[in-house]
């Protein structure tokens, strides 16, 4: 029996067990830096197969096997849900109120975990491996920067990983090399004022006109000062002043995203940013602070890494390669890239029939069928890394 032939008869033994673990870390999910319960429940099953996580410095845990000694490759998984209450009407529905499951973190984690722990079965791995299970992907700058404070890089020479993708039909797997994702910054504009009566704005400073023209100026003048081929776009996501129709608030807040296709226009939106908002808000006579919080960089997947996941997907059948496009989300594993090579792919989780969900909502739901396909794509990413 060859080694994918073992991978497979892993999933057919073991199967079960993992969606029923998959399901338990869904029904109990857990916000960002806070993924105790799931660390613990990684780390038994971990242990009880004989291996030896170690637990990083704040939540999650990292895990070698295979030699020592010659190139070691790491696989990487997210372990945090998202503040959203969960409206799927699963038996194994989230317990925790406002908190769920919404983007696949619970599948991310135990696809590596059987990858892992199928892989552990092998009697010679090709190359060493290390299991990374990550925390707080959910909030800017990402948990990976910690990981990689915490040495998770050490010794590595290729980080791999798989993102669910609701829009690909389970068992297929997408694949790009290049950019995969976009930078995701985050921008908040806290104006402030005297105050005044509505019916007197050229005695204060008129705050509220003041939101306005920079909600609609500043996506203008970023489309003018960038090469719009980037793919940058800035989106508002909260405006909040006032609360009586005849007073001119003394303060008021904006918060958004702004988000680029490419590294070299991400390094700067910046002072672009705050040049734009100078300009537009220093003739309103109106105080203001500029909070720009650089999030994350482009993912940007190396070719020979894509040739990898894309061997390693041809295992699981002649029709699981599909092509994907570059995303306007962002994605902490951006931060590894930084520091070593790899690639992440797209992980089919539509059943195929009805309704394509979306993630980041309340009634995401993903079909299981995707765990078997994962496992054997992480597995032949280390089986192909020593060919």
């Amino acid at each position: 029996m060859n080694d994918t032939a073992q991978v497979e008869d892993w999933l057919l033994r073991r199967g079960e067990w993992l969606r029923e673990f998959r399901r338990d870390i869904h029904a109990h999910p857990e916000l960002s830096w806070r993924e105790l319960r799931t660390t613990a429940a990684v780390f038994d099953a971990l242990t009880a197969a004989g291996l030896k996580p170690r637990r990083l410095s704040t939540t999650g845990l990292v895990c070698d096997l295979g030699p020592d000694d010659g190139p070691r490759v790491a696989l990487r998984a997210d372990m945090d849900a998202l503040p959203i209450h969960e409206d799927t009407g699963l038996r194994y529905a989230s317990t925790n109120p406002g908190v769920s499951h919404a983007c696949g973190h619970d599948l991310h984690t135990s696809v590596l975990l059987g990858a892992g722990l199928a892989l552990a079965e092998l009697a010679d791995l090709p190359v060493g491996v290390r299991l990374v299970f990550q925390p707080a992907e959910e909030v800017m700058p990402g948990g990976a920067l910690s990981a990689v404070r915490d040495g998770v890089l050490d010794g590595v020479s290729r980080i791999y990983a798989l993102h669910c993708d609701p829009r690909l039909e389970v068992g297929r797997v997408g694949i790009r090399s290049g950019a995969i994702t976009s930078a995701a910054d985050h921008l908040e504009v806290v104006l402030h004022s005297a105050g005044g009566h509505t019916s007197r704005p050229h005695l204060t400073s008129d705050l509220i006109y003041g939101l306005g023209t920079v909600i609609v100026g500043l996506p203008g003048v970023l489309s003018r000062r960038v090469d719009p081929r980037s793919g940058t776009v800035m989106v508002w996501g909260a405006a909040n002043a006032g609360s009586a129709p005849n007073a001119i608030p003394q303060i008021g807040a904006l918060h958004g995203t702004v988000r680029t296709g490419e590294h070299r226009v991400w390094e700067t939106l910046d002072p672009i940013v705050r040049e734009a908002i100078a300009g537009m808000l220093g003739p309103l006579r109106i105080k203001y602070e500029v909070n720009y919080t650089r999030g994350v960089p482009p993912v940007i997947n190396e070719e020979y890494a894509t040739d990898v996941i894309t061997a390693a997907a041809r295992t699981v059948s002649d029709h699981a390669i599909a092509d994907t496009p570059q995303s306007g989300g962002g994605e902490d594993f951006s931060w590894y890239l930084e520091e070593v090579p790899g690639a992440m792919a797209r992980l089919g989780v539509w059943s195929g029939e009805g309704r394509q969900y979306d993630l980041h909502q309340p009634d995401f739901v993903a079909d299981e069928r995707a765990l078997d396909t994962g496992v054997k794509v992480l597995a032949g990413i280390v089986l192909a890394s020593g060919a």
